[in-house]
């Protein structure tokens, strides 16, 4: 399960215990800080916990999860996109994020499209959901502009934070 999909420019692969740099940048990144928040992950061993407990326990238990985007040319990584299980969600949903300096220039949409796809045609998912912040405009546009239509806002249990579904 190691590599997922290809688009014209971007590879989908598994993250694997070599990501913990990559790992570390992204997830301390200010766009994924503003509109995800701190998940405390600044040394080696705490992305290697991230990677265990998150991506790679995912492909293990669900056959998918998130994973590295990087730019095919090179095998530069850009981001994270891919199908999570979420407690308190009753489906799927798409995550993504990039580091700030390959947002805007397509590649999300790229990613983004293309995993929705994958959902749908190799999953056999019959829906897909997304949440994000209201404030995360990039985010929102990214999804309506992948179909995802606007349902409803809602806040997980026991939290107050406001987000909006979004479902495919």
């Amino acid at each position: 399960m190691e590599h997922i999909l290809e688009t014209e420019r971007l590879r989908l692969r598994c993250f694997t215990l070599d990501d913990t740099e990559f790992i570390i940048r992204l997830l301390n990144s200010p766009g994924w800080l503003e509109f995800i928040g701190d998940r405390n992950v600044k040394t080696g061993e705490q992305a290697k916990a991230y990677l265990l407990n998150g991506p790679l326990k995912s492909y293990e238990v669900n056959g998918y999860g998130l994973c590295m985007v990087e730019i095919k040319a090179d095998n530069t990584p850009i981001g994270m996109c891919g199908i999570i299980n979420r407690a308190n969600l009753e489906g799927q949903d798409i995550g993504f994020a990039f580091l700030s300096e390959y947002i805007g220039l397509g590649y999300g949409y790229e990613i983004a499209s293309a995993t929705l796809d994958y959902a749908m045609n190799e999953l056999k998912l019959l829906r897909v959901f997304a949440i994000t912040l209201p404030a995360n405009k990039p985010s929102i546009k990214l999804l309506e502009k992948i179909g995802m239509r606007f349902q409803k806002n809602f806040t997980f249990p026991d939290e107050d934070e406001v987000l909006m579904l979004f479902s495919s």
